[in-house]
């Protein structure tokens, strides 16, 4: 049997990691700044959270959620503490997608209207279930079963307004920082403006963080810095540090009935050892402050290359814009620099590192970046 061929692949194979390095099987060592598309939030491998996983795997690595799982009510307390969301509650899945899918059905659940708004080159998800949109029209798909999706352009109130005022729509669905759209940042009174069409028209605001939260931003959350709180909160990959997992904040307008929602593996014991032991290593070591420092300290340094056409982002959330395809810049960082970096469309440079980078690793990237624009000048 074959592989179903849908992702390219680099021929490099990883075999270990450790902090923001990773080794391949040859014994090469790669300054990793794209951890795994946002995943990899403390580090590979870090020892807390090695010993707290092999400590439940030898005991407990799933049972079903018909019973007390008393993990998920820890990282229920640490997650509301740690995030400053203390007065919501959690229901936690396996990944990104399943958890805007959840989101999407409490909002048509609670206000019984069907229609989705959501933003041009976001991106939510590849399941048919939830909104994925990128410049090309072949992968736009529904939302739900009987629910359909309007796009708009980002920042534009003015037809945020004109859409929610049919009253027709359950909710509105936003990326913090739009990840694979470019590393495009809503203005602050766009969202302040979201907030409050949708208080209006009695429309769900759901915030997908599922990128841009956990402390990536340089603040827990991305829309926090819009000084609003949303209906809805939807995270997934640096929950886990690898782990499979995912989770929806469920703020007190909702009232939980039982069959409302349902999971078989979410919030299983392994993968709340995984998300306890990663706000432990997140709170231990200053991570969502070391994201905003070393972010802002990159960026500067990154500006400072004329080359580059825009360096915009925030924490260690970024992305670098050129004139040109990026796609040999790319492959020499990875084959010649040993540099792992991430792509959004043709010409931008994402990178999405452990949030422990630290700033001789930045370094690093800024020399090894100008000698490879240097090289192919």
């Amino acid at each position: 049997m074959n592989l179903f061929n849908v992702y390219p692949l680099f021929d490099i194979t990883i075999v270990k990691g450790e902090g923001c390095y990773t080794w391949d099987d040859q014994g090469n060592k790669y300054l990793d700044l794209y951890g795994g598309h946002a995943v990899i939030s403390i580090g590979h491998s870090h020892p807390h959270y090695v010993q707290k996983i092999t400590e439940q795997v030898s005991k407990l690595g799933f049972y079903s959620n018909s019973v007390v799982n008393k993990l998920q009510i820890e990282l229920a307390e640490k997650l509301g503490n740690a995030c400053g969301y203390p007065d919501y509650s959690l229901f936690l899945i396996n990944s990104g997608a399943e958890a805007n899918e959840n989101a999407m059905k409490l909002a048509s659940f609670h206000t019984g209207r069907k229609k989705v708004l959501a933003f041009r080159k976001s991106f939510h998800g590849r399941t048919s279930a939830a909104v994925r949109v990128t410049d090309n029209p072949k992968i736009v798909a529904p939302i739900n079963e009987g629910m359909d999706v309007t796009f708009l352009p980002l920042n534009d109130s003015k037809a945020v307004r004109q859409a929610l005022s049919s009253e027709e729509y359950c909710a509105v669905i936003i990326e913090g920082i739009m990840g694979i759209g470019g590393i495009l940042i809503p203005d602050k009174q766009f969202m302040q403006d979201l907030r409050q069409i949708c208080t209006e028209t009695g429309t769900v605001l759901i915030l997908d963080e599922i990128q841009s939260g956990y402390g990536r931003s340089g603040k827990f959350f991305a829309h926090q810095y819009a000084d609003i709180r949303p209906d809805l909160i939807t995270l997934a990959k640096g929950i886990g540090n690898g782990f499979p997992m995912g989770g929806l904040l469920i703020s007190p307008l909702f009232k939980p009935v039982y069959g409302m929602l349902g999971t078989t593996f979410g919030g299983n014991h392994l993968a709340c050892t995984a998300g306890i032991a990663v706000l432990d290593v997140m709170e231990k070591e200053h991570l969502v402050e070391n994201a905003s420092n070393v972010g802002a300290y990159l960026m500067a340094e990154l500006k400072k290359n004329t080359r580059i056409k825009e360096v915009r982002g925030l924490g260690l959330m970024i992305g670098l814009e050129f004139e040109q395809p990026i796609k040999e810049l790319r492959h020499k960082l990875l084959f010649d620099k040993h540099i792992f970096t991430g792509v959004s469309g043709t010409n931008v440079i994402r990178l999405l590192p452990p949030l422990c980078l630290s700033k001789e690793q930045a370094d690093t990237f800024v020399k090894a970046l100008s000698e490879t624009l240097d090289e192919l000048s």
